[in-house]
This record gives C-alpha cells, sequence and structure tokens, in this order.
C-alpha cells in the first residue's frame, strides 16, 4: 500500500516533465525542419534580410502559439465534454479551467509575437525597426495576415477571460467553440489560399487543424488526469477514445487533400523537401493511428479495471510523438512547396481557385455535368453522414427492429443531391453567373431540405444510440434528447420565427452588400451556402419533420405555415426580375467572363436568376404540400385506430365513451322531476 502511495505523486511529479519535453520536442523538430526544408533561406543577395531573430523566432513563436492553442482547446474540451458533470461547474472542471485560463494567456502572447514577426518576415527588414505600433496597426488593417492573427490574439485573450469568471458548463462550452474557432483565421491567409485549387486547399487545412487540436489536446488533458488519478478519469477517456479516432480519420483525410492540392505531382512526394517533410508527418500519422488502436485493445480496458501505469506511459510516448508532428507542421509551412514562385496562375484563378469554365452554351447545358470541384467540407460531410445513417440502420436491423426503407433512400439521395449542388457544374458555375448561382442556393435551400429531414436521422440516431446506465453521465442519446428540447430550439422551431429565418435570409443576404462580401471570400462563400441549406432544415422540419422537437404544430397549423411563407418567396423572385440594379456588381466586374460582354448581359443572368427562384419554388412547395397532406391523412388514420383498440379494450379513459357518458348524465338529469332539481340547487 505504502508503495502504491508514494508511486502516484512520483508519477504526478514526472507529469510537468512530459509536459515541458513534449514542447521542447515541438520546437526542437521545428527548427530542424525548417533548417532542412530551406525556409531559413529566404535571404535574396544584395538585399538585406528580417534578421535571423524573424527567421528562427517565427518558427518558434509559431511552434509556441500551436501548442498553446492545442493546450487551451484540450482543457476547455475536458471541462466541457469528457469530465462528467452538471449544468453547474464541479471543482476538478474549475480546477482545469483555470489550465485553459493560463494556456489561453500564453496563446494570446504567443499569437501577438507571430503577428509581429511575420510582419518582419513579409517587409524583409529586422523587428526592431519595423515594429512600431503605427506599422503594426497599418499592417492589421491592410492585410490579411496581419488581420488574421490579431483575430487570433483577440480571441485567445477573449477565452482567457472568459475562463477566469464562468461556472456553468453551457459558458465552458461557448468558451470552446470560441477557441476552435481562433484557430482558423490563419489558415484563410497562408500558403493554401494562394494554392491553384484554394477553395479544396483552406478547407481541408481548417478542417485538419480542428482535427490535430481536438486530438492532441485531449490526449494532452486525458493523460493528465489519468496521471494525477482524478476519480473520473476513465469516464474522460471512454469518452474521448471515439472522439480521437474521428479526429484521426478528419486529419488523414484533410491532410490527403492538402497534399494532393500543393504538390503538382505525386512523384514531389519523394524529390522535394517540401513532399519528404509532408512525407515524415504522414509515417507519424501512421504511428500515432498504431498507437490509437493499442489504447483500445489493451490500455483503456486496464483503466476500466484502475490499472492506470500502461496508459500514462503510453499516452506520454504518444504526446511525445504528437509533439514532433506538429513542429514538422510548422517546418512544413515555413518550407516553399514545388512550384511555389510559379506566377503561372492567371487573375481568374488567383480569385476563383480554378480557371474560367467554358460557356455554357444552348440547351442542354452539357458542362454542368462535366465540370467538377471538389470540396473536402462537403465531401467529407456527406459521407460521414451517410456512414453514420447506415450503422444506425444496420444497428436497428441487427436486433430486428424495423426501419422504413423509403426513409433510408430519401436521406441518401438527399446527400447525393447535396454533392452535385456543391461539386459539379453547379459549383463551378455558380461563381461565375447570378443565375446557375441561384439556381445552387434553391436546390440546397427547397430541394435537399425536403429529402433529408423525411429521412427522420434523429429518431434514427434516438433508436440506434445506447442509452445511458441510470447513475451514468449522460451519452450522446441523451445530449440529443435533451437538445431537441432545449429551449434555443424551441425559439428556432417556432413556426413563424423559421418561415422568417427561410424567407428574411434571401432578402438580407442579395439586398445589402453581404452577397458581395460573401463571394470574395472562400470562408463567406461557404458559410452562405452551410446558411442556405441549414434555415431550409429548419423550415421543412416545422412543415413535413418526422423528428421530435419541443413543438409539433398541428397539421393544419403547418399548412397555413407553408400558405403563408410561400407568397414572401414570389415576392423575392418577381423583385429580382424586375430590379434594375445589379447585384453583386463588385464580384461580376473583377470576372473575366467571355459570354457576359456588358452590362446588359448582366441583367438578362439576373433576370434569368429571378426566374429560376420563381420557377423551381413550385414545384418543391407542390411536392411538400402533398407529402403533408399524406402525413395528415396517415395521422388521422393512426389516431382513429387506436380510439378503436380503446374501445375493444373497455378502457373508461376512452374520449368517446367519456364524452358518451357525459351526454347521458345531462340527458338523465334533463328527465328527473322539476321538485327534485329544485331542492337539489336549494
Amino acid at each position: 500500500m505504502a508503495t502504491e502511495t508514494t508511486a502516484a505523486p512520483r508519477r504526478i511529479a514526472r507529469l510537468p516533465l512530459v509536459l515541458v519535453t513534449s514542447l521542447g520536442v515541438a520546437v526542437a523538430v521545428t527548427i530542424l525542419a525548417v533548417w532542412a526544408g530551406g525556409g531559413a533561406d529566404t535571404a535574396v543577395p544584395g538585399i538585406p534580410g528580417a534578421g535571423a531573430l524573424t527567421t528562427w523566432g517565427l518558427s518558434v513563436a509559431r511552434t509556441v502559439s500551436n501548442a498553446s492553442a492545442v493546450a487551451t482547446i484540450g482543457a476547455l474540451l475536458l471541462v466541457a465534454v469528457l469530465l462528467p458533470g452538471g449544468r453547474r461547474l464541479g471543482p476538478a472542471q474549475l480546477r482545469y479551467l483555470n489550465w485553459a485560463a493560463m494556456s489561453a494567456v500564453l496563446w494570446a502572447f504567443a499569437a501577438a509575437a507571430t503577428l509581429v514577426l511575420t510582419l518582419a518576415d513579409l517587409f524583409a527588414q529586422p523587428v526592431g525597426e519595423i515594429a512600431s505600433p503605427a506599422v503594426v496597426a497599418d499592417f492589421i488593417t491592410t492585410d490579411a495576415q496581419g488581420r488574421s492573427y490579431a483575430l487570433m490574439t483577440a480571441v485567445a485573450g477573449l477565452v482567457a477571460t472568459l475562463c477566469v469568471g464562468i461556472g456553468r458548463a453551457s459558458w465552458a462550452r461557448l468558451a470552446l467553440l470560441l477557441a476552435l474557432a481562433g484557430l482558423l483565421p490563419p489558415a484563410f491567409t497562408g500558403h493554401s489560399s494562394a494554392a491553384g485549387n484554394h477553395d479544396a486547399a483552406v478547407v481541408s487545412l481548417a478542417l485538419h487543424l480542428l482535427g490535430v487540436a481536438v486530438w492532441v489536446g485531449g490526449l494532452v488533458f486525458v493523460l493528465v488526469v489519468a496521471a494525477r488519478r482524478e476519480k473520473q478519469a476513465a469516464a474522460a477517456v471512454r469518452r474521448f477514445s471515439p472522439l480521437a479516432g474521428w479526429a484521426l480519420l478528419a486529419v488523414a483525410a484533410s491532410g490527403l487533400v492538402n497534399a494532393a492540392v500543393r504538390l503538382p505531382s505525386p512523384g514531389d512526394v519523394f524529390t522535394s523537401r517540401y513532399g519528404l517533410i509532408m512525407l515524415a508527418k504522414a509515417v507519424a500519422l501512421v504511428l500515432l493511428g498504431g498507437i490509437g488502436q493499442w489504447h483500445r485493445s489493451r490500455t483503456i480496458p486496464a483503466l476500466n479495471d484502475s490499472k492506470r501505469r500502461a496508459f500514462v506511459r503510453l499516452a506520454a510516448g504518444e504526446l511525445l510523438l504528437m509533439a514532433a508532428a506538429m513542429g514538422l507542421a510548422v517546418g512544413l509551412a515555413r518550407t516553399p512547396a514545388p512550384g511555389a514562385g510559379d506566377a503561372s496562375l492567371s487573375p481568374t484563378a488567383e480569385l476563383l481557385g480554378f480557371e474560367m469554365p467554358p460557356p455554357l452554351g444552348d440547351f442542354p447545358w452539357t458542362p454542368l455535368f462535366t465540370q467538377w470541384h471538389f470540396d473536402p467540407l462537403f465531401a467529407f460531410g456527406t459521407a460521414a453522414a451517410a456512414l453514420l445513417y447506415l450503422a444506425g440502420v444496420r444497428k436497428l436491423r441487427a436486433r430486428g427492429d424495423k426501419w422504413p426503407v423509403g426513409r433510408t433512400v430519401s436521406w441518401l439521395l438527399g446527400l447525393t443531391v447535396t454533392v452535385l449542388a456543391t461539386m459539379s457544374g453547379l459549383a463551378v458555375y455558380g461563381k461565375v453567373m447570378f443565375s446557375v448561382h441561384m439556381g445552387q442556393h434553391m436546390i440546397l435551400a427547397m430541394t435537399v431540405p425536403i429529402l433529408l429531414v423525411l429521412g427522420a436521422p434523429a429518431t434514427l440516431a434516438l433508436r440506434a444510440l445506447p442509452a445511458a446506465p441510470k447513475g451514468e453521465p449522460d451519452g450522446p442519446r441523451e445530449i440529443l434528447m435533451r437538445l431537441l428540447h432545449s429551449r434555443y430550439v424551441k425559439v428556432v422551431s417556432h413556426p413563424v420565427v423559421a418561415s422568417v429565418l427561410f424567407i428574411g435570409s434571401a432578402f438580407a443576404v442579395y439586398y445589402t452588400s453581404l452577397f458581395e462580401t460573401l463571394m470574395r471570400s472562400h470562408l463567406g462563400h461557404l458559410f452562405m451556402l452551410v446558411h442556405f441549406l441549414a434555415v431550409g432544415l429548419l423550415f421543412f422540419w416545422v412543415v413535413i419533420g418526422i423528428d421530435p422537437g419541443p413543438r409539433r404544430p398541428p397539421h393544419l397549423g403547418r399548412l397555413f405555415t407553408l400558405i403563408l411563407t410561400m407568397p414572401f418567396h414570389s415576392w423575392f423572385s418577381i423583385s429580382l426580375m424586375s430590379s434594375t440594379a445589379l447585384i453583386g456588381e463588385g464580384w461580376w466586374s473583377l470576372l473575366d467572363r467571355p459570354w457576359i460582354a456588358d452590362a446588359a448581359d448582366a441583367m438578362d443572368d439576373q433576370y434569368n436568376a429571378g426566374s429560376i427562384a420563381w420557377a423551381t419554388g413550385d414545384i418543391p412547395v407542390l411536392i411538400t404540400t402533398i407529402i403533408l397532406a399524406v402525413q395528415w391523412v396517415r395521422s388521422d388514420q393512426r389516431e382513429a385506430r387506436r380510439i378503436d383498440r380503446q374501445i375493444d379494450r373497455g378502457d373508461d379513459r376512452d374520449p368517446l365513451a367519456a364524452y358518451n357518458a357525459y351526454l347521458a348524465s345531462l340527458h338523465a338529469r334533463d328527465r328527473r322531476p322539476a321538485n327534485s332539481r329544485t331542492s337539489e340547487e336549494s
């Protein structure tokens, strides 16, 4: 017993050493990767350079910024997701919230240092000569990289401030979302944003960063709670294990896409410095995947039996390997990619991420089916949605439960149409022609949602996910049920709110400067597409949805919602056709479109956009009305069968029997003599 008691403090004492060593490994590997990749060879003969402080300090600052950001996210992930608890944070959660605050402070300082050193690197001047407040402020306001690092610094400072004063789990989840968002701005302004297919490059890099942050940060803090022998360590590790698997999958898939975009040919993997460092990262990823599998098969079951030593040792080694991989990633960011200095990209390709497509020509508009553009977010998102849905259906059938085939077909068809709308010629021409963009908008907002809500994914999840044992923390099923009946969902699923969001967002996007602003940005364009899909899902879930919710309006109310909303859609379409001002003129003027020669052609295209919005709106409304009528009839039939069963059982609670008894009592009362009624009343 004494041996075990002394061993625990010894392992706790070693924990800071493991964490500091991991950071040291990350910095050392970064310096080595920058040197090996040629990232330090930035001086041009005859021109003064930025100096060694900038060359090496920038890489170190990025490494420290990344490591502290990962630590912040890991601590918040532990507090908000992994450690069991209620609405108010417990003592252990509050303790690790302080860890998150300290790492967020370090993150803010490292991000600020990265901002200043990036300025010195871009202008090839020593830090002492250029880092004046006026120059830094001008860099932030005029340069995308300056704004991205300034935003990261601000988010880190905000997260640090939040972590000091919060005591509820909801605020911890908000801080976690802010920290994850703070990682993303540099992804949209770095090397990937200048790649030929920059849409795929920046989105895959963003997914890569999120996956790494969740994976590495989560591992750091499950290692911490296991080494410190927290009571809820086993539960935290069990929750983290599937999350780590999905993070590994996201990191591997997004890394593969980013490599395909950045490397001109597969042979560059073995013949260029950039490719060799990327290959080293891939080897580290494979090793980490093997360690994760070892965890799931050996150390996690042992941890459940209170045998923590094997898990702590293997996790410490895994953390050192992850630190080396992070160092390689920073070195890779400083290494010139093959063909990085090639100026062969046209202004259109730099703006769009691809060359201007050929004219559509006359019907049948063949290029819409031959021009494809890969989008990692929708590709990975739809693939994951399909696999998870099919896994749920398989689980139901394995235990003998039925699931309607029509729902599965509807869900898969909806995902297929989503892929067509976001990666086919509709996505390519949607960036260069307003009419095609409007068709893409209508498909995402009015066709895909009908198919997806009829798939009833939430109902499937509630039936397939296991219920948490009594006395255990809430699992995914309980979290989903709580979300479906939350106050937020209750507000947004109100028919009036859903209708205003569905119609009002179209007017807000197209009749303000928002459309032009969103089209100029990769992230903005992506946000616009996701928003159209989200408001469409919300509206059609209210009207014809099968999944449970905090309020399910009666069928007559749903019909009124549909009837009252659609005239506003027609009004929007007519206003587009009759408008005399070109919507998004600043964006269209940047494009060299041979088939749109002047403003008259652009206005004709806008008129066609209004016509498409009007025509494509009527068919989904008709289909929705038919579906709603069928659901109404089936609901009445189910209610009639239920009442019949109650009558057959002789159930006293049958509403029809109770009403008949009430009428009989009134009839008996009316037949009584008048004097007896008078005496009763007196």
